[in-house]
């Protein structure tokens, strides 16, 4: 019997299969050669996600969508997801501050958002992003707290404010920070008085009004790679391999409420205070930008 060659493929299956392994080839050497496959992108002007080095990623911000609570949004930073929900509570105030409400922020990254993270109790990162939000908004005094008291001694307002990390792809504190100070614009709280007869606070139905707000403040994070590169919003694969990070927080009038700064700081050439500098400014044009976002979102 003759020997026959296979039927040859069509040209079109051909260049398929070459692409589909070419793609399989590039996943698996991103996956065992992290740095080197964000280095040779880096190398070239781009980041491995498509952006260019110093460029932020695409942000969007809605507001009230949550009706049980008082004041809510939804943020998407690039693929990062955050959702804010306020529920505001009437309380009896501590004791030592008879003047002074509740807030509790809280941050939560469950394993949903992520294979990251592992369900059970609230991991690190979310119990130190809280703790940093925490932070951030008592240095800010973004809720003055006097302005929570319904009745000194009696009663005041607690605001509960919880963001849950839908979908995770980095730089959760950034997406966090501006979900609170979204949803915080969105607030209305019922007006309130105390009964003294009754022992009780009675709230309307019908009138409501806006939280006094003192500094918004608005986050930028950085993360420097290879001791070379300063690369704004860092996605969750780039994260691990940034060995030094930088945080900065604007108010409106482009005062520092926040600089955090963890690693080695400068880069090849450029000393910690110039790359400092340099974060600032970037900062500055970001922030400016998304309290656009803000104003157009509250509309």
């Amino acid at each position: 019997m003759a020997a026959t060659l296979p039927p040859q493929q069509p040209q079109s299956e051909s260049s398929t299969s070459a692409g589909t392994s070419s793609a399989a080839s590039a996943e698996v050497f991103k996956r065992l050669h992290p740095a080197q496959y964000l280095s040779r992108f880096l190398a070239k002007g781009y980041r491995s996600d498509g952006r260019k080095i110093r460029d932020w990623r695409d942000v969007l911000i809605n507001v009230g969508s949550i009706s049980t609570s008082n004041g809510s949004s939804l943020v998407r930073m690039g693929d990062t997801t955050m959702v804010c929900g306020i529920k505001a509570e009437i309380a009896e105030p501590a004791a030592q501050s008879p003047n002074e409400g509740y807030v509790v922020p809280n941050v939560d990254l469950p394993a949903l958002c992520s294979p990251n993270f592992k369900p059970g109790p609230p991991g690190d990162e979310a119990q130190t992003i809280s703790n940093w939000l925490n932070d951030l908004m008592v240095s800010s005094n973004t809720i003055p707290t006097s302005s929570l008291v319904v009745s000194p001694g009696k009663a005041v307002w607690a605001l509960y404010i919880d963001v849950v990390c839908i979908n995770y792809d980095g730089n959760a504190f950034d997406a966090a920070v501006l979900a609170v100070m979204a949803a915080l614009r969105n607030v209305k709280l019922p007006k309130a008085r105390y009964n003294e007869e009754k022992n009780q606070t009675i709230c309307s139905r019908t009138e409501k009004y806006p939280l006094h707000l003192g500094r918004i403040p608005l986050s930028c994070s950085f993360g420097i790679f290879d001791s070379t590169y300063l690369l704004p919003d860092p996605t969750s694969y780039e994260t691990p391999l940034l060995p030094t990070t930088l945080t900065i927080a604007l108010d409106e009038h482009n005062q520092a409420c926040l600089i955090r700064q963890e690693g080695l700081g400068g880069t090849k050439g450029k000393s910690g205070e110039r790359v400092l500098g340099e974060g600032w400014s970037m900062t500055e044009e970001r922030v400016r930008l998304l309290r656009g976002i803000l104003e157009v979102s509250s509309i």
